[in-house]
């Protein structure tokens, strides 16, 4: 194939879920290249796993806000991102909310997986929500990303039951750890255009 499928992972923190993709793609069940690895988190550890693997890896400077990048940031971003011609963005713990303009440079190719079957438990520490809240099960989420926060269709779920002496700890590493499995089974069925988006459903031909 003259044009293969390529893959930008954006991450802020340890990088686990870029390992297990990036691990993937090497051996081959992934059929795509991580053509370039982006963070807003100059120390962070997805950087270094990056460039242990000898990986394109770069820190951009975020700007101003907390809880996005600024517009400057964005544009540099989005930037990099078209000129390592990037198919998919893949947010393995991204920490910023990612905007209108970014969005719409990348419409319909952003994922990200959140640690709740959504679309129970949005939000921050998915994990302490399910425990609080008393579930039986929970578990992680692939999905596509839009406006809304954790709200894009659903690519595909893995269960992981509740335990009664779970601690917060305890559950999210083993959320975690089911994470590592489906996040690059997803990725792959995407690279291999495997799925289909019908209104809000996200059919696998397979």
């Amino acid at each position: 194939m003259n044009n293969p499928f390529r893959l930008g992972i954006l991450g802020s923190g340890t990088g686990s879920n870029f390992v297990a993709i990036a691990d993937a793609c090497a051996a081959g069940k992934i059929p795509a290249p991580v053509a370039l690895v982006l963070s807003d988190v100059e120390t962070a550890g997805i950087l270094k796993h990056a460039r242990e693997r000898k990986l394109p890896a770069q820190f951009i400077p975020p700007g101003k806000f907390r809880t996005k990048l600024d517009e400057e940031a964005e544009r540099t971003f989005v930037g990099a991102l078209q000129g390592a011609r990037v198919d998919l963005v893949v947010l393995a713990g991204f920490m910023r909310v990612l905007k209108g303009d970014f969005l719409r440079a990348f419409a319909g190719r952003i994922v990200n997986i959140h640690p709740s079957l959504l679309p129970s438990f949005p939000g921050l520490e998915a994990w302490k929500q399910a425990l609080d809240h008393g579930v039986k099960v929970t578990g992680c989420t692939v999905h596509f990303v839009d406006a809304g926060v954790d709200a894009g269709p659903i690519i595909g779920q893995q269960t992981v039951p509740v335990l009664d002496n779970d601690t917060p700890d305890s559950l999210i590493q083993r959320i975690h750890g089911a994470e590592h499995e489906l996040y690059p089974r997803c990725v792959a069925a995407i690279a291999r255009r495997d799925i289909s988006v019908v209104g809000r459903r996200v059919i696998w031909k397979k």
